[in-house]
């Protein structure tokens, strides 16, 4: 379960988001500007709202009214950016074993096995971020931030940096894990298409508020 409602004041722009979901991918859809990526970052952590709640799985992550920020660090949730941000002086292996390392967590070499064999980057673990195409770069980041083992998984416009080809490469690895992973997700895109293939419940933003919450229909 994901429950936010927050108010934030970005410049002269204004997000005041209010939804709950318990969907496995929950899609933020709305145009660029529309305030998507700025609830994400509130959604990790990254950033504090200036009013409001934001409670994953019953545990309250910021509260303002009783001065609750928990910091994006203790908070076990993945994201995964546009531009994949894999290290580029680590291989494919280093870089998937990052997140869990900073997390402190023990190696796992059957959830690993798991992960690789879902994404297929089993094949790609001793090459360079440099070596790999778009579409590969970005299953590695999300084997990486699945290792961490995360209870929700954030996604900003994860084929947004890719071309057609790329883009439907990699939207069945998404879905595969949307129905294999059980991990919940927040997927964030301005493509109706992906958002049909993909989420199960969408919250619908214009100008940095909440227009509809529902399924595909609120895309009509």
């Amino acid at each position: 379960m994901l429950r936010v409602d927050i108010e934030k004041q970005l410049g002269e722009f204004s997000l005041h988001a209010a939804f709950e979901s318990e969907g496995r991918v929950t899609g933020l859809f709305g145009a660029s500007g529309a305030g998507k990526t700025s609830l994400v970052n509130m959604i990790a952590g990254l950033l504090r709202p200036d009013r409001g709640t934001i409670i994953v799985d019953g545990e309250t992550l910021d509260d303002t009214a009783r001065g609750i920020h928990v910091p994006a660090w203790r908070r076990r949730i993945g994201y995964v950016f546009q531009d994949s941000r894999l290290f580029p002086h680590l291989d494919v292996r280093q870089n998937l074993d990052y997140g869990r390392r900073m997390n402190g967590l023990t190696d796992d070499a059957e959830q690993k096995k798991r992960v690789t064999g879902l994404l297929d980057i089993g094949h790609l673990l001793d090459r360079r971020p440099g070596k790999l195409s778009g579409g590969e770069r970005q299953r590695v980041a999300l084997g990486r931030a699945l290792l961490a083992k995360p209870r929700l998984l954030l996604l900003d416009e994860p084929l947004g940096a890719l071309d057609e080809g790329r883009r439907a490469e990699i939207l069945p690895y998404l879905v595969k894990l949307r129905d294999e992973a059980r991990i919940p997700m927040v997927y964030v895109s301005h493509d109706a298409a992906e958002m049909r293939q993909l989420a199960t419940q969408i919250v619908l933003l214009q100008g940095g508020r909440v227009s509809s919450v529902g399924g595909v229909k609120v895309l009509s």
